[in-house]
């Protein structure tokens, strides 16, 4: 009679995390739900933006113009959220505008991780020379408020897409590199990296294969709460005048075009401003999901 096989210790270990992971999703981790299932419907609305549109976005009609949403009087479902001062349609404006949003959000996150983790995981591998150097780096970027300073260069080199994504994950890398250093700090003495060094790999594979890795959980979390920065941060420089250009649609342009109206027609700045609100609060909760998901106590 044969004995049965039993589990590998790789295997034993895999089965354990994941049962770890299923125990802390659902149904007590809500956030991570409530929260990635309002990003995904917000995601799918900015995708689906030209079929869920009801008009185009930049077609005007002076005729039309501050027509009120279908939920006030005198408002109508060819409208469903009104129009603004130049007869555009406010719901596919809207929409649109998710769009520059999220592109804004996801793109300057990359840019500014990639920024960010190279500089944190160097640092915290090498130490010694290295270190010093990107702490000063570090020094001096939180020396300059972020506000200003994009500013500054916007208003010099001028406000288009690329170059705003740019501009601000060249000042929204910090909390990715300080949380990479700390904990590359702890793993670069760890049992796996010394013999990884006694096998002979290269110091750009250890921290790639080795190292890496295992900081995946944290810098997700600082991944989404630095997004939501980052869409605020566009939303005020579209709002004066420095981001979005019109008459593309964009959620921070769209409250600044009604800034005049909002002692008459409140709601022209209440709907762009409530779309924005909910998006932030869903990667606020993404991200506090994520932390209790993947984050151990």
């Amino acid at each position: 009679m044969t004995k049965p096989i039993s589990a590998t210790p790789s295997a034993v270990l895999s089965r354990t995390a994941v049962l770890a992971l299923l125990t802390r999703w659902c149904p007590h981790n809500w956030r991570l739900g409530l929260g990635s299932s309002i990003l995904l419907l917000i995601l799918l609305c900015a995708i689906f933006a030209p079929w869920l549109a009801p008009h185009s976005p930049y077609d005007q009609s002076l005729t039309d113009r501050l027509l009120r949403p279908m939920f006030m009087e005198g408002g109508s479902w060819a409208h469903p959220l009104g129009t603004d001062h130049l007869g555009r349609d406010y719901l596919s404006r809207l929409l649109y505008g998710a769009r520059f949003s999220l592109l804004v959000g996801f793109g300057t996150i990359v840019l500014s991780a990639f920024i960010g983790i190279g500089m944190g995981v160097a640092a915290g591998y090498f130490a010694g020379k290295v270190d010093l150097i990107v702490m000063f780096i570090l020094t001096v970027r939180l020396s300059l408020p972020i506000m200003l300073a994009t500013l500054a260069i916007v208003g010099l080199l001028g406000n288009s897409l690329p170059l705003m994504m740019l501009v601000l994950a060249c000042f929204l890398w910090d909390h990715f590199l300080v949380v990479a250093r700390s904990l590359t700090l702890r793993l670069r003495e760890a049992e796996f990296v010394l013999a990884a060094k006694a096998s002979g790999y290269s110091d750009l594979r250890i921290m790639i294969s080795e190292i890496l890795p295992n900081l995946v959980g944290p810098l997700v979390v600082v991944a989404t709460l630095e997004m939501g920065h980052a869409i605020l941060l566009e939303a005020a420089f579209s709002f004066l005048g420095l981001g979005i250009r019109p008459p593309d649609a964009s959620w921070g342009l769209m409250i600044a075009e009604a800034k005049d109206f909002v002692f008459f027609e409140p709601w022209l700045v209440n709907i762009p401003g409530l779309a924005i609100f909910i998006l932030i609060t869903a990667i606020t909760l993404l991200g506090a999901g994520l932390q209790r998901l993947l984050v151990k106590d």
